[in-house]
């Protein structure tokens, strides 16, 4: 009798567990419902865009390139503009350098050329005081002040003379225009005479001085 009590206390416990296990799937299943029934309403509150909406972004779009196009071409155009002005402007500009430099070089010694012409002044003077002159002494002074007048002219634009007449032959600023035999050794392979005389301009020989070196 007492067995037959156990049996019945075991398979009750066993109906027991059954039911506390199928309660737990049915928890289970119902968690699993609720979580998709939750992703389904997110998914649901997604708004669809309206495929008018879309049409009105694409018309958006081509309009702003448009506009994009126009300040585009605008700026070209007057990027053009300034390129064709400053073209002009430096066309000019080298044509006014050109123009100046021929100027220049055309009237490079006008400076020098009005400075010599009050020595021609003295030199006209001159002249005509020796058709009536009996003075030799005279005439020898006015002519002695015009060369000293002239002399400073030149020395003043930076022109001097040559220092060559019993100086050692040098072929950097003489040029030899006769060779003459000398009795005086020391004369031997120096100037003796002058025909025609150098000058410097600055450090710069203007002119070579011909001379005749006695050997």
């Amino acid at each position: 009798m007492m067995m037959k009590k156990k049996n019945r206390s075991q398979e009750e416990e066993t109906k027991d567990d059954n039911i506390e296990i199928t309660d737990s799937k049915e928890n289970a299943a119902s968690k699993e419902e609720s979580a998709v029934n939750k992703q389904e309403d997110s998914v649901s509150g997604i708004e669809v865009q309206p495929v008018e909406n879309a049409k009105d972004d694409k018309a958006y779009g081509t309009d702003k390139v448009e506009t994009e196009l126009k300040e585009t071409v605008a700026k070209l155009a007057e990027m053009q503009d300034k390129y064709i002005r400053l073209s002009a402007e430096f066309d000019n500009y080298r044509k006014r350098t050109l123009r100046e430099k021929m100027d220049i070089s055309k009237y490079a010694g006008e400076n020098l050329l009005i400075k010599i012409i009050p020595l021609m002044d003295d030199f006209d003077r001159a002249l005509k005081h020796m058709e009536d002159a009996t003075d030799c002494e005279a005439m020898k002074s006015g002519i002695d002040l015009i060369y000293n007048k002239f002399t400073e002219f030149l020395k003043q634009n930076g022109v001097k003379e040559i220092e060559a007449l019993d100086n050692s032959f040098n072929v950097d600023i003489h040029e030899a225009v006769a060779k003459i035999p000398v009795t005086e050794e020391e004369k031997k392979g120096k100037v003796v005479d002058v025909l025609l005389k150098g000058y410097y301009l600055q450090d710069k020989v203007l002119r070579f001085s011909k001379v005749v070196v006695g050997e």
